[in-house]
């Protein structure tokens, strides 16, 4: 179905050219519904019945992105001269000039300065009307001197593409300006600035496998043609019908691609949210100091009745508490490796006006939340959002709540572990501050995973363990049934933990149980988030990774168990004594009641 669309747009804009085709298009290519009076098509060119998004020339993409009369273009006069005199069909410069004239610009690409609601930005935009969009010398030098003036002015770049590819005309040139895109383009991003690029219909060949494809955060419209080659030498290569959604935007997001899919609508919009987010100057700062914590008193009389709250079907997820604890939270999605596992959660947000990223692990409600577990591209996904972070020197905040990561054999031919030791390891030296919260069930590799940070805390129902009680009782026994025998052994419970020290701040839930009211939970949750972010942030980065480090390197050492022990007994030896003062205190009355401490006594006669 979109093969055949693809071939009657092509057919149609031969006959009316790449620019002609709005002006005289009456019905809909793609739904033949009428579009003669839709406000909609008028101004984005948006069908309002299949929502297909027709092309946009760049000047039009610039006018629904910038704010009013804020865009100044740059490198306007630079136009192509056809360096290899190319002889081939028709003459390279006639094709030229009349690409000019038709379109009005004078190649394929604008660039210029503009403000998305207020931030300045260098804009990049590719017209896929002139030439369709192949990227020739003076497009792939426009394109690089917009980067080189984005790193010299320190601003930030969004790159809309709409490409065919290089063009054949200018030969191996042509091809040479991936590799001249590629490094302008990793310039800015080493440099600390953001990198936006939105892919149209269509993106392929050599303009997506370059610049595009480097961005921080790659988002694309809605059925968008996008991939490496064209879609018809796809389709020869295998031999065979292509699936529905072959080479489309959202095929690109089931397998980790890109970030989103965003109506043109709404990208503006999202646009100067990323980028207040990406260029966040505040941070949080303590007015008064924050008193000690309250101390937790277990609602609970068992290690079985957390290991039951924790895994309550009705228990907050972190897109619960993501929802309640933040004002503005944009999801990020892949690993531009394989997938998008749906198990892990990751995006920019806001929490107390401060620009955070956010890792969490989404169990989901009822029977899902038994199943859902990590895959190895949701933990390469985290690694993505944690680069993120340490590139923009963004706080992360980490939920975790799972059961632990899958175990399949598909997870182990992607590389489950890898992906875990990897994780592990990038969080140790993240140069930025981490706060990482057990908010249900810690399980094993798949929360440690998430939960290399410079504090940890703990929901007063949670539980962390190395290994599920019903394992642990099969192991032991050769008996499931017997986890709730097995489960105070395992120390899983957040008081256990804290005493352990394994995590350092418990947070309390409402009485019965998170699930009872989440919005109290969560309340208390941010309390307790911004006190610890505010704690943490003041350090410098360099002792942050050192401090880390040795709070790791300090956990299960022969030394501290000893410790932990000796405490232990030393507590248990204080309250035997002061039971038995007690004991003492009750005794001392009574008897003093039968024989007085002092007795008065008569004078001794002479004789």
């Amino acid at each position: 179905m979109m093969k055949g669309f693809f071939e009657r747009i092509t057919s149609r804009r031969r006959e009316i050219g790449e620019r002609g085709i709005f002006a005289e298009m009456e019905n809909c290519l793609y739904c033949g519904k009428d579009l003669s009076s839709a406000e909609l098509f008028e101004r984005y060119r948006i069908c309002p019945h299949c929502r297909f998004h027709y092309l946009l020339p760049a000047y039009g993409r610039i006018e629904l992105l910038a704010d009013s009369g804020s865009f100044i273009e740059i490198n306007r006069t630079l136009a192509s001269l056809d360096p290899l005199s190319f002889s081939g069909g028709a003459s390279y410069k006639k094709r030229v000039f009349d690409a000019q004239k038709r379109t009005g610009l004078s190649e394929a690409v604008v660039t210029g300065v503009c403000q998305i609601e207020g931030t300045l930005t260098v804009i990049v935009v590719l017209d896929f009307g002139f030439l369709g969009g192949g990227m020739g010398c003076v497009v792939g030098e426009k394109v690089t001197l917009a980067f080189e003036h984005a790193l010299k002015k320190r601003l930030p770049l969004v790159a809309v593409v709409s490409s065919s590819g290089a063009r054949v005309q200018e030969g191996v040139l042509s091809l040479m300006q991936m590799a001249k895109t590629a490094a302008a383009a990793k310039q800015l991003c080493d440099a600390g600035l953001p990198f936006i690029s939105v892919l149209t219909n269509p993106t392929t060949g050599e303009v997506y496998s370059s610049f595009a494809n480097l961005a921080d955060i790659i988002m694309a419209e809605p059925n968008a043609l996008i991939g490496f080659a064209p879609l018809r030498l796809v389709a020869e290569t295998e031999g065979r019908e292509l699936p529905a959604d072959a080479h489309t935007a959202e095929s690109h997001l089931k397998h980790g691609m890109i970030d989103a899919i965003v109506e043109r609508t709404r990208l503006r919009d999202l646009l100067a949210i990323l980028l207040d987010l990406l260029l966040s100057q505040y941070r949080l700062t303590l007015r008064r100091r924050f008193g000690p914590y309250p101390p937790i008193v277990p609602q609970r009389e068992s290690a079985w009745q957390s290991v039951q709250l924790a895994r309550h079907e009705e228990r907050p997820t972190s897109l619960d508490y993501i929802g309640r604890i933040t004002s503005s939270f944009i999801e990020l999605h892949g690993d531009r490796c394989y997938g998008d596992d749906n198990s892990v959660v990751c995006g920019l947000g806001d929490i107390g006006g401060e620009a955070v990223v956010i890792i969490g692990q989404e169990r989901g409600h009822g029977e899902e939340g038994k199943l859902r577990r990590p895959y190895p591209e949701g933990f390469r996904k985290a690694q993505r959002a944690m680069n993120l972070a340490a590139k923009f020197m963004l706080p992360i905040i980490t939920l975790i709540d799972t059961p632990g990561a899958y175990p399949g054999l598909e997870a182990e031919e992607r590389g489950m572990g890898s992906a875990i030791a990897q994780c592990l390891a990038r969080m140790s030296d993240l140069p930025t501050p981490i706060i990482s919260v057990i908010i249900g069930e810690g399980g094993s590799e798949g929360a440690l995973a998430f939960g290399v940070a410079d504090r940890i805390l703990m929901l007063e129902n949670a539980i962390f363990s190395v290994i599920p009680p019903e394992r642990a009782a099969v192991l032991l026994y050769r008996d499931a049934s017997r986890a709730e025998e097995v489960a105070p052994a395992l120390r899983l419970t957040a008081e256990d933990c804290k005493e352990l020290g394994v995590v350092d701040v418990l947070v309390p839930e409402p009485k019965g149980g998170a699930h009872v009211a989440p919005d109290e939970a969560a309340r208390q949750l941010k309390k307790f988030l911004l006190n610890e972010l505010v704690q943490v942030q003041g350090i410098s980065a360099n002792r942050l990774v050192k401090a880390r480090y040795a709070k790791f390197r300090g956990m299960g050492r022969y030394s501290s168990r000893i410790s932990v022990a000796i405490s232990k007994e030393r507590d248990q030896l204080q309250e035997y004594i002061s039971q038995r003062l007690e004991e003492f205190k009750e005794y001392l009355p009574s008897r003093a009641e039968e024989v007085p401490l002092e007795e008065e006594k008569e004078p001794l006669s002479e004789d």
